[in-house]
């Protein structure tokens, strides 16, 4: 259960880091609501996945697992650029996300 808590928790990181630009520097308060939102919802699904996932290991994933779907996110929805050396680097960083949650006790 905390494996899929600490998922949904990186999914409402990349929720947030992708609703940012539409905060307009936090002076639209809707889109601003959402990024608050998103960022106690994920606290609080790595503090929840925390308590049984060592922290190093739940805080990398977490991390890591956002930054890979803010890429994609940046990709998709803000027409951020899908280079080959990028899709190399988003690889290459699921891969180590992969390898720290299979070394993980």
């Amino acid at each position: 259960m905390a494996w899929i808590v600490l998922v949904i928790a990186g999914l409402f990181e990349v929720g947030w880091a992708s609703v940012l630009p539409a905060t307009g520097g936090f002076r639209r308060p809707v889109p601003t609501a959402v990024v608050l939102l998103c960022m106690v919802v994920s606290l609080a699904g790595l503090e929840y996945a925390s308590r049984t996932i060592p922290i190093g290991t739940a805080y990398a994933v977490w991390t890591g697992a956002a930054v890979a779907g803010t890429v994609v996110a940046g990709m998709v929805v803000h027409q951020d650029p899908a280079t080959i050396p990028r899709m190399l680097a988003l690889m290459a960083l699921l891969g180590a996300l992969t390898a720290v949650k299979l070394t993980s006790p």
